[in-house]
């Protein structure tokens, strides 16, 4: 990886959004340190790395970078014009920014808000992947948190029956319009290139079918409720799903940031 002076990435160790970043930063070899936390606690830390609420924040001596897909556009300035995310050609980079944009939209949000449903169910089989390299003081206190932090995340994300029954339609629906894209064998979602729109799908899939290349661990489906491995065997068998099984395992780098552990 390239060395830089103190990029510091904020992240939520298992956010799809955070994924998204990690993975163009490391595609790009930009050295940087991740800085993780649990849910709730990330607003603070975020908002001292100069970021908002959200995360992923990049932190770096060309600025504060608060978006993931503000982070994608500052990983394509240190590669040359072939492996940019975001394509020269006018035509094909406003395809590319119009998918991202969409499955940030919808993918994203609509996964996320399943998963959190479910996992909200009984959180214990997930607590220590959400609890992957965030300070020790998280790690304690997360247990005693994690009643009011629900509360929180299902108000803050507008999670109950009937949003999540929604969710469940517009996911399905995206994953069949991906395997419509791809129909024609292309292999990537804009023609033969690698670009945002591919890493963003990805990514922002994750939720759905637990990638093992993922930044950082995920339960496989053999270690989930039943309700859950049933829905996740049956997204990795979609088109769309083998797809984006196809893009970690092809696309993903398997060298890591360094995770400061050290607070």
């Amino acid at each position: 990886m390239r060395r830089s002076q103190a990029n510091i990435l904020v992240t939520i160790p298992i956010s799809h959004f955070c994924e998204k970043a990690r993975w163009a930063l490391e595609r790009a070899g930009i050295d940087h340190v991740e800085r993780r936390h649990i849910q709730i606690v990330h607003q603070v830390a975020a908002r001292l790395a100069g970021g908002g609420m959200t995360a992923p924040v990049l932190r770096t001596a060309d600025g504060v970078f608060s978006d993931s897909t503000d982070i994608l556009r500052y990983a394509d300035t240190f590669l040359p014009e072939p492996a940019w995310l975001y394509p020269a050609d006018t035509t094909l980079r406003a395809d590319v920014v119009a998918l991202e944009r969409r499955y940030d939209a919808v993918l994203g949000v609509e996964g996320r808000r399943w998963l959190y449903h479910e996992v909200f169910k009984d959180p214990r089989p997930f607590m220590s992947y959400n609890l992957t390299g965030v300070p020790r003081w998280e790690r304690m206190v997360f247990p005693f948190a994690l009643p009011a932090a629900t509360v929180y995340i299902n108000r803050y994300l507008d999670i109950d029956e009937d949003t999540v029954s929604r969710a469940l339609r517009l996911v399905d629906e995206e994953l069949d319009a991906v395997a419509d894209r791809l129909a024609d064998e292309r292999r990537y979602l804009t023609g033969e290139r690698f670009t945002a729109a591919d890493l963003a799908f990805a990514a922002l899939a994750a939720p759905l079918i637990v990638p093992p290349q993922y930044g950082t661990p995920l339960p496989a489906p053999d270690d989930m409720p039943a309700r859950m491995a049933d829905r996740v065997r049956a997204w990795r068998e979609h088109p769309a799903g083998r797809f984006a099984m196809r893009l970690f395992a092809e696309q993903r780098r398997t060298t890591v940031a360094s995770v400061d552990r050290s607070r």
